[in-house]
């Protein structure tokens, strides 16, 4: 079985924020932006992992949970308590300052880790948590 990465799935509160911030302060691509039935499939990919979709969706567009567990949904988000993503960079220190002088609210200086790895953290306009990982063997 050869398995790889084809979409993850970053839940956000609005996804015109959501699109400038990936767009135009991580530098993403968009692969995909299409409505359909009142929903938004919106996609977008580092340059450097085409094949790798991060979808940004809201939580009204989970059909098949019930309004009270779709307002807990965006309670976490707004919260920022759900998972986030760990993008790999070359260089944790320049891309900590490009994102900073960005606007994007810092959560972590970079630091060196115990686990091998200089990081740092950000949250995204609906507050998920965004690490940006260099290994220290870069």
């Amino acid at each position: 079985m050869n398995l790889t990465v084809s979409h993850c799935f970053i839940t956000v509160d609005d996804q015109d924020a959501a699109l400038k911030f990936y767009r135009d302060v991580l530098g993403l691509k968009v692969i995909n932006d299409v409505k359909f039935d009142g929903f938004r499939w919106l996609s977008l990919s580092p340059p450097a992992q085409p094949g790798v979709e991060i979808v940004l969706g809201t939580p009204e567009q989970y059909p098949d949970i019930s309004p009270a567990d779709r307002d807990a949904v965006s309670a976490l988000v707004t919260k920022g308590l759900l998972p986030g993503v760990i993008f790999a960079t070359d260089n944790c220190d320049a891309t900590f300052e490009q994102l900073r002088a960005a606007g994007a609210e810092v959560m972590q200086e970079p630091i060196d880790q115990h686990y091998g790895v200089r990081d740092c953290a950000f949250r995204d306009p609906a507050g998920n948590m965004l690490r940006f990982s260099q290994s220290k063997a870069s």
